[in-house]
């Protein structure tokens, strides 16, 4: 059982347990002893509290009297050193991002090297171990990065183990249920006939009313919901919301039809969605004017088509990290509010009248049930594109946004200075993750030349030591100016990111890289830069959106690109994103 005090990540061990064969579920951390004593071992997840704040999240330590082993994770591992007598203090040097996990030999890193590449997200630090416990690992910032306590099978990580970039961390995982003598006897075949009987005693006698995108989520959706109670009883609706890539719709309308699906309609609502939104600037504002947007057109389709509201129950393809995003569990912060968890949305859930079949899973659990629905693998390995598409890519900016203290971009340049850059802090910001916490913080800005190696040595460097950064990027073309410029979302802007977007994807499938990269964001940022704004690239690779590495990318592959984007009109500048999950998020807001 993973006890969830608020991570982001809370729902990726669990994650990371199923894929290793182990069911797993989600509990409360107060939950009485009755509730979890079935449970052969239990992990403590992160979370964006601290361990001697008032409002740290209560929690049952009978739990840790059941004499089961215990894994505590980041704030897991605090809260564990905390309550059983050590002391934990705010720590002098924050971590995010790649730390050199020294280990010592332990049960629980069996089969790994002396030194390994570990994932670090956490401000406050150990100072003071409980007694009977011992350090097994350490690194540079952090001296009790790992601890055991022999005689109780407790341990205690300060990194995650649960997230790809560390690069033994399933291994860590699969040696702790080791420890918990688990049986290995989960997947996703008995998901799916265990889903399919949930879908049918939720809906009942009514039908579902699909809102389909054409991306991997909604797709294989449309597909589960089919099987569960028959296409009949099923209607997909296609919006194009004006915010599409180029040519999308008729991409998705062509993809659905090969598939087999008929049981869908087409609207465009371009117009209606630019109205919405026109003049918001904050990135909140726009998210949830179109997440409302999208639920006014779908109750305007079920009257055009003389559908009966309450024999229908309305279904979205939300998944896991759109949900813990938006701060759905009891002690999670609001990283970004999503587009299909608006009020009205909340609303409608409440009433019983929202079916997400897939909001347990991550991107890669999704992939998997598409396989195994028999969808292609074309259709299950399509990049992710967000629901509010190129609005929350086209930033917005009434160019009148303050810039950073002069001591803050002392700082930055101090340490871009030291290897062989300067900086420019943007006066736009962009929102993070840091800790489990929400962050919105200011761009910095990187000019010179540099190894890829070394472009991410410096990003770690700058968003760990300066709390006013969240966000590093490098300028590949052009001229970026600390300067904004008056900019809202307009069919021009739209044309600009959508053009940008395109020939972006025309280059990764001419360099054969499109399956080499798992999501490729391009933002158009309203910066002064001389005839234009600034495109902004943001390849990424990961597996379940919870965490992610920049992409590195072949330079012959951003040297055309960037030339190729500079010819285009309204485009003056060209910077290259080179953060990681945490501290900055995929999308820049």
């Amino acid at each position: 059982m993973v006890l969830d005090f608020g991570g982001q990540y809370a729902h990726l061990i669990a994650n990371r347990i199923r894929r290793l064969g182990v069911y797993a579920e989600v509990r409360d951390p107060a939950s009485s002893v009755l509730e979890v004593r079935h449970a052969k071992g239990f992990i403590l997840s992160g979370g964006p509290a601290s361990v001697y704040g008032e409002n740290a999240p209560a929690f049952n330590e009978q739990i840790l009297g059941l004499g089961r082993p215990v894994l505590g994770i980041c704030y897991g591992h605090q809260l564990l050193m905390h309550v059983l007598g050590g002391q934990v203090l705010q720590g002098k040097t924050h971590e995010f991002g790649v730390a050199e996990l020294s280990i010592q030999s332990n049960p629980l890193f069996e089969g790994l090297r002396e030194s390994e590449r570990v994932w670090m997200s956490h401000a406050d630090s150990v100072q003071e171990l409980p007694q009977g416990f011992k350090c097994i690992g350490s690194t540079r910032d952090c001296a009790g990065a790992a601890v055991h306590h022999p005689g109780k099978n407790f341990f205690g990580l300060q990194f995650h183990p649960e997230v790809t970039h560390t690069e033994n961390g399933m291994k860590i995982l699969e040696n702790f249920l080791r420890v918990c003598a688990c049986k290995h006897e989960w997947g996703i075949p008995g998901y799916l006939d265990k889903k399919i009987q949930e879908i049918r005693v939720q809906v009942g006698g009514k039908k579902v009313f699909l809102l389909a995108s054409g991306g991997v989520d909604s797709t294989v959706c449309l597909a589960l919901l089919n099987r569960a109670v028959g296409s009949e009883n099923v209607k997909a609706l296609h919006i194009d919301n004006g915010f599409m890539r180029a040519h999308e719709s008729e991409r998705v309308i062509e993809a659905l039809h090969q598939q087999g699906f008929s049981n869908f309609v087409h609207e465009d609502a371009s117009g209606y969605f630019l109205e919405k939104t026109h003049g918001l600037i904050d990135p909140e504002e726009k998210r949830k004017a179109i997440g409302n947007a999208f639920i006014e057109v779908q109750q305007r389709a079920l009257s055009d088509l003389r559908l009966n509201g309450d024999e229908w129950v309305l279904g979205q393809g939300t998944i896991y990290p759109d949900t813990i995003e938006s701060g759905r569990t009891r002690h999670a912060k609001v990283i970004k509010t999503h587009h299909n968890r608006v009020q009205a949305v909340q609303e409608l859930i409440a009433q019983g009248k929202v079916i997400e079949p897939l909001d347990e899973l991550y991107k890669d659990e999704v992939r998997a049930l598409g396989l195994e629905l028999g969808l292609p693998l074309n259709v299950v390995q399509r990049h992710p594109f967000p629901g509010p598409g190129l609005a929350v890519r086209v930033l917005c900016s009434n160019g009148q946004e303050p810039g950073v203290p002069r001591e803050v971009q002392d700082r930055v340049n101090a340490l871009a200075m030291d290897k062989g850059f300067t900086a420019v802090i943007l006066p736009l910001k962009s929102v993070g993750v840091q800790g489990d916490n929400r962050t919105y913080q200011h761009v910095a800005v990187l000019k010179g030349k540099g190894s890829w190696k070394e472009l991410e040595a410096l990003s770690t460097r700058i968003t760990n030591e300066v709390r006013e950064i969240n966000r590093v990027a490098w300028l590949v073309k052009g001229i970026v100016t600390p300067r904004t410029v008056h900019a809202l979302l307009s069919k021009k802007r739209l044309g600009v990111a959508r053009n940008a977007d395109a020939l972006v994807g025309q280059n990764l499938h001419a360099f054969a890289l499109y399956d080499s990269v798992w999501q490729f964001p391009v933002v158009l940022a309203p910066l002064e830069c001389g005839q234009g704004e600034a495109v902004i690239l943001r390849p990424v690779n990961s597996t379940e959106a919870m965490t992610a590495r920049f992409a590195e990318l072949p330079m012959e592959f951003v040297e055309k690109v960037s030339t190729a984007l500079m010819g285009l009109e309204g485009v003056g500048a060209v910077l290259y994103d080179v953060t990681h999950k945490p501290p900055g998020t995929i999308e820049w807001e």
